[in-house]
């Protein structure tokens, strides 16, 4: 267990803003976060629970404890015939996970590939990409429950999750502390290939497997997204709106290219990226924040920018989309206030 005040956070939000945190404790083993729960509780009551920072937008310092789970591992809980349950640590980086699986021949994540951030962030976001989202594996999600220092262990069932939603993200932010996850992953692979492009791109590479699929999304996303470490930013900005079937259909009219995918309730999903870029922001730079050229769900800090900006910068787009198409985009990352 590390522990430290005035703790510089930079290296630990993939936006690269430079801010620190009032105190900082690291966590190694599952043991140390059971043992710092027993002590008196700290002067002040505000803390975050903090992985790799991929989904984090801090507009200041934090005034609190930030809590980083750095816990590893990666084993085998239980195997049958077809199927078998692999337990990996919250700390563990989310596409080393996915490179473990894929170079075991263990299918159910592959599609997920070079999504940046750790295990646990996997969960509370309920990651998803090219078809498949993280809850259609989790077989279980064991946790800390942070204010009263217990085990607490949820089911997938349990998790209550919704797109790049889950109850870790909903119901009691930071309450409960993930620790590990269990996965359920497939000896004999189902490869889903029917997002637009990513059979091309498959077949292109020779006959479906597991490591020609990983090969196809890394290859689809370094076209499509900048690398964190190169360029600061989280991923998409924002999630792709849904809608009742009546506005969809209005919106169409007018807009016969919008893209709309149908879901099981008989809502329609829109691409967010594409409102952004036809209100004319895509590649547009404003100070030292910007639309990505290539993606408009991403925005990028061209160097130094301040989350202050960064923020600023998102406000204009989502008021923009709305006075365009009627549709207030809701942000994926999460800001962090200094006053939260």
């Amino acid at each position: 267990m590390e522990r430290k005040d005035r703790y510089p956070l930079k290296n630990l939000n993939t936006f690269g803003i430079d801010v620190a945190a009032r105190h900082y404790v690291r966590f190694d083993a599952e043991k140390e976060i059971f043992e710092y729960l027993r002590r008196p509780p700290l002067a002040e009551a505000t803390y975050l629970i903090l992985g790799g920072g991929s989904n984090f937008l801090f507009t200041g310092d934090f005034p609190g404890t930030v809590f980083h789970p750095a816990l590893k591992g990666i084993s085998i809980v239980e195997e049958g015939a077809s199927h078998l349950s692999v337990k990996a640590m919250a700390g563990e980086k989310w596409d080393e996970l996915v490179a473990f699986a894929v170079n075991n021949r263990w299918g159910g994540i592959e599609n997920l590939s070079y999504i940046p951030g750790t295990v646990g962030a996997s969960v509370v976001q309920n990651i998803g990409a090219y078809g498949v989202e993280v809850r259609s594996v989790i077989q279980r999600v064991e946790t800390i429950d942070v204010p009263t220092g217990k085990r607490a262990v949820f089911s997938g069932q349990e998790c209550g999750f919704g797109y790049r939603t889950s109850r870790f993200k909903k119901e009691g932010c930071d309450r409960f502390l993930i620790t590990a996850v269990v996965f359920l992953l497939r000896k004999n692979p189902r490869f889903v290939l029917d997002y637009p492009g990513v059979a091309e791109k498959v077949q292109a590479l020779g006959d479906p497997c597991l490591k020609s699929v990983r090969r196809a999304i890394i290859d689809i996303r370094k076209q499509k997204l900048p690398d964190p470490a190169v360029i600061g930013n989280a991923g998409s900005f924002f999630k792709n709106p849904i809608v009742e079937k009546q506005k969809m259909e209005r919106l169409v009219k007018n807009n016969p290219d919008l893209p709309h995918y149908p879901l099981s309730d008989g809502r329609f999903k829109l691409a967010a990226g594409w409102l952004i870029d036809r209100c004319g922001w895509k590649g547009k730079q404003v100070g030292r924040v910007a639309v990505h050229d290539r993606q408009a769900l991403v925005l990028v800090n061209r160097g130094q920018a301040t989350g202050r900006e960064i923020l600023s910068f998102s406000e204009k787009i989502r008021q923009s989309v709305e006075q365009k198409y009627g549709i207030l985009l809701e942000r994926e990352v999460r800001v962090v206030e200094p006053t939260m």
